[in-house]
């Protein structure tokens, strides 16, 4: 298993990780990046990088703030050649267990309808589909999910 941790927002591999999942989006959807609303380091509770045996960053993801009791998963991302190795599992139960520390109650995320490998993750690790939120709220290329957590 991969050793998984917070870093700084701004670090090389987080950047580096970050520019590959949007690059890979990119080519998937054949359109530029349209997020409007870009995580930052400003807004971002946490960020956290997983790493294999040799030291190597192979995925990433991060948590922000929606409201007092929720917040949104953002930039999960696992290299490729990793998916299905575990990799996103451990992010995804390491920011789960960061965001009920905080005391968030509820976390949404939101993936894209031609991520179909995304998509089968999400509802296999307890995440439901929801109408959308935010800027998510009837986008024909946005699938939404939500899970509510048990807090500490």
């Amino acid at each position: 298993m991969p050793t998984i941790s917070e870093e700084p927002w701004d670090g090389a591999d987080g950047v580096r990780l970050r520019a590959a999942m949007e690059a890979e989006l990119a080519a998937r959807y054949d359109i530029p990046d349209q997020e409007t609303d870009k995580p930052t380091a400003r807004d971002t509770d946490v960020f956290l990088v997983a790493r294999d045996a040799e030291g190597n960053a192979t995925g990433c993801g991060a948590l922000r703030r929606l409201s007092e009791d929720t917040a949104e998963i953002k930039r999960m991302y696992v290299v490729p050649e990793l998916r299905g190795t575990g990799v996103a599992t451990g992010i995804l139960r390491t920011l789960e267990d960061h965001a009920s520390r905080l005391g968030y109650k509820a976390l949404h995320l939101s993936t894209g309808v031609l991520q179909p490998d995304a998509i089968r993750f999400y509802e296999r690790e307890g995440y439901a589909r929801t109408e959308g939120y935010g800027p998510y709220v009837g986008h024909p290329l946005a699938m939404c999910f939500a899970r509510q957590l048990v807090c500490d």
